[in-house]
């Protein structure tokens, strides 16, 4: 058995369908741009983490765009899956699930958080050695990785999700569970115009957004 496999879980860059509540903020074309960078740089981030498997895990299924095989040139590796039916909780579950048949432990990334990079994932894969599950949590109250040691449905079935309470009630549901979980430091996702000010200052001008204020100094 394989120790650790990343999965990013993805929708794919497309006008009209990325990261469409940043529309309008971006524009659905700047959107898209950034949702492509966003998924850049999270499969660079999950190909140094240095696991056994890597797989891109996209909605919708068998897409064809030119980043996905961009990506697939660029890490070879990398195997491209879809997310089928069901909510984000049936598509999660069951991606964590097929991964832990073959591996000792699985994580689970979106490809919304920045900050969240490969020293973050060894860090989670790290803790799976003394906890059932680990998680990255968002400043928004939701998380932004999930990682587990043994398939834990219950984390994932009914949740209502896109909440701030996602979080809080996953905390709620490991307990009840008995399940023993990681937390590691929290971190911004990218999700409405207001998170923009978190994006790195070097992503912002191709966006057509004003650099960040140079700090005063007194």
């Amino acid at each position: 058995m394989k120790d650790l496999a990343i999965i990013v879980f993805a929708r794919a860059p497309v006008a009209g369908q990325a990261k469409t509540r940043l529309a309008p903020a971006l524009g659905a074309a700047g959107a898209a741009a950034l949702a492509e960078r966003l998924l850049v740089h999270a499969v660079a981030q999950a190909a140094a983490a240095g696991s056994d498997t890597l797989e891109l895990c996209l909605t919708p299924d068998g897409t064809a765009h030119p980043a996905i095989a961009e990506l697939g040139r660029v890490h070879p590796a990398m195997a491209p899956t879809g997310q089928g039916g069901g909510d984000l909780g049936e598509r999660m579950a069951r991606a964590l699930e097929r991964a832990l048949r073959s591996h000792r432990a699985a994580l689970l990334m979106g490809t919304d958080a920045p900050a969240l990079d490969a020293t973050a994932l060894r860090q989670a894969a790290a803790a799976l050695a003394g906890h059932d599950a680990v998680f990255v949590p968002a400043l928004d109250g939701g998380y932004v990785l999930v990682g587990l040691a043994r398939p834990a449905p219950a984390l994932f079935t009914g949740m209502a999700w896109s909440t701030p309470q996602v979080m809080q009630h996953t905390r709620e549901r490991a307990a009840r569970a008995g399940l023993r979980i990681a937390e590691l430091a929290a971190v911004a996702d990218i999700d409405v115009p207001d998170d923009l000010a978190h994006l790195p200052p070097e992503w912002r001008v191709p966006l057509g957004l004003p650099a960040p204020a140079a700090a005063t100094v007194r």
